[in-house]
């Protein structure tokens, strides 16, 4: 299959350099020295001061800092900053000045604000106040100010009036920098990107998954950004709430949490996360990692993966340890692992948690969906559906009768499992229906706060940009929004090719199939994904050594990438080898209209002015990436097509054929490894995840190659002469010539 790719030098980045771009919030230089005042505009100049009152918050205050930061930094534009003790009275006496306050120091501005982090933005000539209903409003109103400058190239603001108001909160999100890792660079870029909390994996007081953390502290620094911080519970929980010591047991685990830090916003508890000893005896009453009762696997799910019936008694014993300590925690009830589950169980769990806890249901996953007579389902996390599928509809409608909150886990932030190791899929038409259909589910069932991406994290994008205008109202429609932002990225001859490339990506992703076997194996991990010759085994590599090496800091690593390639029965009317043949017909669809992007890509290159072009390369490479990954799923499933023939077949010169077609498909893939080293040489973001760390970089894509080649080299030409001899041995005792 034909992979763009043309000879470009490649300068190389080191391992994580990609965190330097993430760290810089406000890109240099972003001023164009051609832009002039229009009719109509406000222009910000040197010598111009923001204003805060006397008694502003820390967060205010780092407010204005950041605005002078950025004033400096992208628009060339030196400003002041001013303490007053009055607000409305500087605002009588001053002029070229941009005032900063939340609605008690500005009563008159601020009076028809009433939804918290809403903001009133008014600009006339010499004077621009932004009023937040609170601190973080007025820390969103001066992000907004921002942007606006962004998108015109220019300190340059129309004259306007008006009242903007957040329609989803929380917008929760994982770190983009590292698991668990919150530097203030990826918190102030958190804030500025619209989301108001993170979540961080908890496994007792002070202890994430990479060791101890000063929760207080990182509570204390979010805060400052307007950042709200929500457990993810690791906490396995050993007790049922029927034990004479559960309640202590809970208040020493759960509790504890928030006795130590009551700063913290609340807790995200997840069936496989958190099982419990449930005595719903449609489970094993056991974690799903524990051994069998007398070494026999038991047929029932654990309690991590069903809806068990004392599911409210837990909810509420853990509920009442940690209210003890923070009464208004919110407690969020998350039903991922149970989708599959008959609805009756689900809803009936439901209509028994207590109703001050808040449940979180995942926008897509479970959906079944048809194609050419065969059933696939949307597992994990995927944009190839936009959503709500039937599981969230049900569960939706139920918390709606019962008055819980609701939120969602949407992934808005521009990443799923579809492609396990870029930083953002590049398909913004594809999200912006699915950030329509979110804002239709806040309407119909009163959804009010999203999840916006695992521990895969987010990276600053079109994406992520796009769904902060779409997540405030008033905001111009999404594709006025894009056009925006390609022109100031790319450059206004560039943009309608750049615009036109990602809408046909767009609607490639439309014929990905998500699978666990896929999203687990080839494109989790693309290129560097191995072909293993599963008739013998070989005498090079041992079944151990066909796990990709790991980093020896990785959360994860290899554990989550399953070898050999097996397609699994996700759906019990299609089983998974029945899929195969409809899987590659689909991939090959993407292809081909990925390519197409690619192609109108790279002339949309040769528009951008010298200054964009980085940026467009960037945007290149990812696509590139994509490309060289579908192809790597496709080898595979062929791949496993053939080492299923072999395996069956019993006329030796098929065998042979098979062999033949294995030979030519290795071929292909290795060069397909190879002409995907120089784009992660290039970003050093490409084949990094944060769990798993790098598992597509040189050294992995190199030892892929070296893995396929020992098959092309050793395991195959063992297996011929195996062949072989069998056949001469069968002439022998026949007599056969």
């Amino acid at each position: 299959m034909p992979v763009r790719n043309a000879a470009r030098r490649v300068e190389k980045e080191r391992p994580y350099q990609f965190r330097q771009e993430l760290d810089q919030v406000h890109k240099p230089n972003r001023r164009d020295s051609r832009a002039r005042v229009r009719p109509g505009e406000v222009a910000v100049e040197n010598g111009w001061q923001i204003l805060v009152p006397r008694e502003a918050g820390h967060h205010l205050v780092k407010a204005a800092k950041d605005l002078q930061d950025y004033l400096l930094d992208s628009m060339n534009v030196s400003v002041s900053i001013e303490k007053v003790g009055s607000l409305s009275t500087a605002l009588d006496a001053r002029r070229r000045v941009i005032v900063i306050g939340a609605k008690a120091e500005l009563p008159t501005i601020g009076k028809a604000l009433t939804v918290p982090r809403s903001y009133r933005l008014v600009v006339s000539p010499e004077r621009i106040i932004v009023c937040g209903c609170d601190e973080r409003g007025a820390g969103q109103g001066s992000f907004f100010l921002e942007d606006l400058m962004n998108l015109r190239e220019a300190p340059f603001v129309a004259k306007q009036d008006q009242v903007r108001r957040p329609l989803f909160s929380p917008r929760m999100v994982h770190s983009g920098w590292g698991v668990d890792q919150f530097p203030d660079t990826q918190l102030n870029a958190i804030a500025h990107a619209g989301m108001d909390a993170i979540l961080l994996f908890t496994r007792g007081v002070d202890h994430t998954t990479q060791g101890y953390e000063d929760v207080n502290d990182l509570v204390r620094r979010a805060d400052s950004f307007g950042i709200d911080v929500y457990f993810y519970s690791y906490l396995k929980s050993t007790k049922h709430p029927d034990e004479p010591d559960a309640k202590a047991y809970y208040e020493n685990t759960y509790g504890a949490l928030f006795k130590a830090c009551p700063g913290a916003k609340g807790v995200v508890l997840v069936g496989e996360s958190v099982e419990f000893p449930s005595k719903d005896g449609r489970t094993t009453g056991r974690p799903w990692d524990s051994l069998p009762e007398n070494g026999i696997p038991s047929t029932k799910p654990s309690p991590g993966w069903w809806p068990c019936r004392d599911y409210p008694q837990w909810i509420r014993m853990l509920k009442n340890a940690v209210q003890k300590y923070k009464p208004d925690a919110d407690i969020v009830f998350w039903t991922y692992n149970w989708g599959w589950a008959p609805e009756k169980e689900r809803l009936r769990l439901i209509r028994n948690i207590p109703r001050d806890v808040t449940l979180l249901v995942t926008f897509e996953m479970f959906e079944q969906l048809r194609q050419e007579g065969i059933t696939h389902v949307c597992v994990d996390y995927t944009i190839s559906s936009v959503g709500p599928g039937r599981y969230f509809k049900t569960e939706a409608a139920a918390a709606r009768k019962r008055g819980l909150r609701l939120y969602t886990m949407c992934n808005t932030a521009g990443m799923t499992w579809d492609v396990g190791v870029i930083p953002y899929e590049p398909v913004p038409q594809q999200w912006s229906k699915r950030r329509a259909a979110l804002v239709k589910a806040r309407e119909r069932w009163g959804l009010s706060g999203l999840m916006e991406s695992h521990h895969y994290g987010w990276w600053p994008s079109c994406i992520s940009e796009g769904a902060k205008w779409s997540y405030w109202s008033p905001s111009p429609s999404d594709e006025e929004v894009l056009a925006a932002i390609l022109r100031r990225d790319y450059g206004a001859q560039a943009a309608p090719l750049v615009g036109k490339a990602l809408r046909a990506w767009s609607e490639a992703i439309r014929f990905y199939v998500p699978t666990n076997e896929d999203q687990y194996g080839p494109f989790r991990i693309g290129p560097s994904y191995p072909l293993i010759f599963q008739p013998i085994c070989s005498r090079t590599f041992t079944s151990k050594d066909r796990k990709l090496p790991a980093a020896w800091h990785a959360w994860f690593g290899n554990k989550v990438v399953l070898t050999p390639y097996q397609p699994l029965d996700d759906s019990r009317q299609s089983p998974g080898a029945c899929r195969v043949d409809l899987e590659i017909r689909s991939l090959q669809k993407m292809a081909a209209l990925w390519q197409k992007g690619i192609s109108m890509l790279g002339k949309a290159l040769r528009l951008m002015p010298a200054g964009r072009r980085k940026t467009g390369e960037r945007l290149l490479g990812l696509g590139e990436f994509v490309l060289h990954s579908i192809c790597t799923t496709i080898h595979v499933k062929e791949w496993w097509k053939l080492n299923q023939r072999l395996m069956t077949e019993s006329d030796a010169r098929k065998q042979m054929a098979a062999l033949d077609l294995m030979v030519k498909l290795a071929e292909q893939e290795i060069r397909n490894a190879e002409e995907t080293i120089p784009l992660v040489e290039k970003d050093s973001r490409l084949g990094w995840e944060p769990t798993m760390e790098y598992l597509t970089d040189t050294d992995h894509l190199r030892w892929k190659m070296a893995q396929v080649r020992s098959v092309v080299d050793g395991e195959i030409p063992e297996y011929r002469q195996t062949l072989l001899n069998t056949g001469s041995a069968v002439r022998k005792n026949t007599g056969r010539a």
